[in-house]
């Protein structure tokens, strides 16, 4: 049987644009956190993990993952951006059969979307869910991208590597793959129950 490939989940960033002293991961939804309720659609998908973030959000963290699956990143490193994020975290598991990239504030990502993402792989290198024609999260790429993913700097992402390489749209039936959190309006939406996006994920 093929080995699942990996999710680097991304929980390293400052959350600048939510503004107020709790960070927007660490924010109340439902009887989780934002972070809390990304992590068990990773746990549930049965995929192998690393979870990418800082000393502030750690404890948070540790709550449902074992230590040996977190990459605690130096607030400098952090500041490098999410490309350099995304860098560390699949560094972390260099012998993956491949990486799906998934932010921590994307909480209404189904468990069904990140197991179509992981299952595309073994045939794509570069896979991502489409819901209505817009592409969203996770963004799965093949153990022969390797190199370029760990070459990745800044607050660009994986645009780039995207735009490269042939990429395979999975149409899904998950408003949730377009839904992340940035600021308190985008968390007040989604405690709703409205899944609107706030903009195009990177």
């Amino acid at each position: 049987m093929r080995q699942r490939p990996t999710i680097v989940v991304l929980a390293a960033g400052q959350g600048s644009r939510f503004g107020g002293p709790v960070h927007k991961l660490l924010q109340p939804l439902g009887e989780a956190t934002v972070l809390d309720t990304t992590l068990q659609h990773v746990l549930a998908s049965g995929c192998p993990f690393v979870v990418v973030t800082t000393a502030r959000l750690m404890p948070s963290v540790l709550r449902q993952v074992a230590l040996r699956d977190l990459l605690v990143l130096t607030d400098e490193e952090a500041a490098r951006g999410i490309g350099h994020s995304i860098a560390c975290g699949v560094a972390e598991r260099p012998d993956a059969s491949g990486w799906l990239v998934l932010p921590g504030d994307m909480p209404r990502v189904s468990t069904a979307s990140i197991q179509a993402v992981a299952d595309a792989l073994s045939e794509q290198p570069v896979a991502f869910p489409q819901y209505r024609g817009r592409r969203g999260h996770p963004v799965g790429f093949g153990s022969e991208l390797f190199p370029d993913l760990i070459a990745l700097t800044g607050d660009e992402g994986a645009r780039r590597i995207i735009a490269r390489y042939p990429a395979h749209a999975i149409e899904v039936d998950d408003a949730g793959v377009l839904v992340d959190i940035d600021t308190e309006a985008d968390l007040a939406r989604v405690r709703d129950g409205s899944l609107q996006a706030s903009s195009d994920p990177a």
